[in-house]
């Protein structure tokens, strides 16, 4: 009987702390993509318009805020955590122009009334983590490889718009941006030759 009363106790005692550790494991909902939210608005917004173009021209828009607020964070984390001068220099750089392109998307997409992100997006915060963890010339290598791998992108999506939108004004914005992203990618890869040779 002893033995029975025992083995209940604790049979009630694990329940009630299996019971109390999924209450705690529960967790919060997961937020939206910032990115993802932004689409879903504008998709929303336009979709009753006579032709998709402002949906479609919309994407252009979303895509180089996203791009914007991710160089201006991985830059501002290389002026903190970089010991080489080159890398900080252009790390500086590269926040300053893509602050003020950031404030140009900002204003184009009021006037036109469209929905873009204005924080990280989860691929941009993962890139982000994954910068953070290294140091030294490794942290400078992958800053470097980041620079030129979001400038080449950046390039072909606003190469894309200045050719296809169908908007005058994101067509003229576009076309207005290229020579710098241009800019910015020449410098970005003369610097990735200069951190690839450290050892």
């Amino acid at each position: 009987m002893k033995k029975t009363s025992l083995l209940l106790g604790k049979l009630f005692l694990g329940a009630a702390v299996l019971s109390l550790s999924l209450v705690s494991c529960k967790q919060e909902p997961k937020q939206e993509d910032p990115k993802e939210m932004a689409e879903d608005s504008n998709e929303e917004k336009f979709e009753d318009m006579p032709n998709d173009s402002l949906e479609d021209d919309s994407s252009y828009l979303v895509a180089a805020a996203e791009i914007n607020r991710a160089e201006i964070e991985l830059s501002k984390l290389a002026q903190k955590k970089s010991m080489n001068a080159d890398v900080k220099a252009l790390a500086k750089m590269m926040e300053t122009a893509h602050t003020k392109a950031e404030s140009d998307v900002k204003a184009l997409a009021g006037k036109k009334n469209i929905t873009i992100p204005v924080a990280l997006t989860e691929d941009k915060q993962e890139e982000y983590n994954k910068l953070n963890e290294k140091t030294g010339n490794d942290f400078d290598k992958a800053f470097a490889d980041d620079l030129v791998d979001g400038h080449e992108k950046a390039v072909s999506k606003i190469e894309k718009a200045a050719e296809k939108a169908k908007d005058p004004d994101i067509k003229m914005w576009a076309a207005n941006m290229l020579p710098a992203l241009k800019e910015h990618l020449a410098s970005a890869k003369a610097l990735k030759e200069k951190t690839d040779a450290l050892k």
